[in-house]
């Protein structure tokens, strides 16, 4: 069975989707604060690495854990949940199919405990 990331289309794919999330996420003053300091090609190599590990394809992400990477940022569930939305916006536009989507967004959500409230 394919894996999401092969399903999706690997890395071109993922790049796109991490190029049009980061314009929905910059574009919003719920979350863009949040990356004002932020290398922002450092950040979409970093997300595409990680979106590709996390949807089963290769594991190039050798990046900080969760808790780390967003310490002392205390995001909270309105800020998590604004980015969540917007990958899944991205993922509906590039038609990616509603039970590949909720998958996405489910091992999205798993990571929650991970970002918020650190």
């Amino acid at each position: 069975m394919a894996s999401l990331y092969e399903k999706l289309g690997g890395k071109p794919a993922i790049e796109t989707a991490v190029d049009k999330f980061y314009v929905k996420v910059l574009a919003d003053d719920t979350v863009n604060h949040f990356f004002t300091e932020t290398d922002m090609d450092k950040q979409r190599e970093h997300q595409t690495k990680f979106l590709s590990y996390a949807l089963g394809g290769p594991n190039q992400y050798s990046g900080t854990s969760m808790e780390k990477a967003h310490e002392g940022m205390n995001i909270k569930p309105e800020h998590f949940n604004a980015i969540a939305g917007h990958l899944n916006e991205t993922l509906e536009e590039l038609e990616v199919s509603e039970e590949d989507r909720d998958q996405v967004m489910e091992k999205i959500g798993a990571l929650a405990p991970h970002i918020m409230h650190k």
